[in-house]
């Protein structure tokens, strides 16, 4: 089957450049942004920077090495950071932060709404004492596994860790389809709730290869100090990248054009949500954002592997075991929604 009559709902991740986006990547002016003089890079490090409402902001290849440069840039050997079981930074990014950065993580349960608990938070934050790790930074995300962090819950959770002297880090992959959910929860404008939530926290990686859809890249935005440092980090993980313009004028792109399209993806999780619904042996739970899962129960947990081969055979690609991950985006329409439904449907002659 060819690529271009695929609906893939693997991941955000697989988004192509839009027509657009090319011509304004071939129209980038380049530089040397190792050198610093990129200009491309450095008026999305700017805007970017701005949006959020931060002094400065690093352009870095992926999101593991944003966040990996943003755990070094406030941890030192011994220390550690409190993060969520789940939480991308901890469990999907190899261990980076330990393994390179002798950083420790100290993980802890998420509670159903992707929270950490605040008694479990303030429990596990450490005395000062020879015996322990130096507890020194608060990982959170946003979203989390699609779903929106309650605001309320990052001011009390940011706000405690500011009481006990902690960084706080905010891994925003997915910051700006947690940003269209707030914003239609109150009724105002994405960018100002994405500045809203970032304004919670030291440090925010945002990723411009997920929903915005640029091939590559993502950012970190902090102080010019904090930023300063994570440069140096940046270049020993091997993350200058030169002529980096064209990749930088992506993202720029995507932030003038492809924010508030987000709630279209919102939306077309809520199509598959809604055309699954009462499959035997399928427990579908309601998006918040764009990712959809849906877990098999009783004799369908057998026959996932078939289930994703059927889905493949109809064009339609998805990944998971038990627990499937439907992630929607730009290169996905209505039409591809359907095609979806029909082909699990199909399987289950429902």
């Amino acid at each position: 089957m060819s690529t271009t009559t695929l609906v893939d709902l693997r991941s955000d991740t697989v988004t192509r450049p839009t027509a657009a986006m090319r011509q304004a990547m071939l129209e980038a002016p380049l530089g040397d942004d190792v050198f610093g003089d990129d200009p491309s890079v450095n008026a999305l490090q700017s805007q970017i920077a701005e949006m959020l409402g931060f002094e400065a902001a690093l352009f870095v290849p992926t999101g593991t090495q944003s966040n990996f440069c943003a755990i070094l840039a406030h941890c030192q050997r011994g220390d550690e950071y409190i993060v969520g079981q789940l939480a991308h930074c901890y469990r999907w990014e190899g261990g980076g932060a330990a393994v390179f950065g002798s950083v420790q993580p100290q993980p802890l349960e998420h509670q159903p709404d992707g929270s950490l608990a605040l008694k479990d938070i303030e429990a596990a934050i450490k005395p000062d004492d020879a015996h322990f790790a130096r507890t020194r930074l608060l990982a959170l995300e946003n979203t989390i596994g699609g779903k929106l962090l309650p605001f309320s819950y990052v001011e009390e959770a940011t706000q405690l860790a500011q009481r006990k002297g902690l960084g706080r880090h905010l891994d925003g992959a997915r910051l700006f389809n947690a940003a269209v959910a707030q914003a239609a929860q109150r009724g105002t404008e994405a960018r100002a709730e994405a500045r809203r939530i970032a304004q919670c926290f030291d440090s925010v990686s945002v990723c411009f290869s997920k929903g915005l859809g640029a091939p590559v890249g993502s950012a970190l935005c902090g102080s010019r100090e904090l930023i300063a440092r994570a440069h140096r980090i940046r270049k020993m993980a091997g993350g200058g990248m030169r002529q980096s313009g064209m990749l930088a004028a992506a993202a720029s792109h995507a932030l003038q054009h492809h924010i508030d399209r987000l709630e279209q993806d919102h939306a077309l999780a809520r199509r598959l949500a809604d055309g699954l619904a009462g499959i035997p042996g399928l427990q579908v739970e309601t998006p918040q954002t764009n990712l959809l899962f849906v877990e098999l129960r009783g004799e369908a947990q057998a026959r996932s592997a078939e289930l994703l081969a059927h889905l493949k055979q109809n064009g339609v690609l998805a990944t998971g075991l038990y627990r499937l991950r439907f992630a929607t985006h730009l290169d996905v329409d209505a039409a591809g929604i359907d095609r979806a439904i029909g082909a699990i449907r199909s399987f289950f002659h429902a």
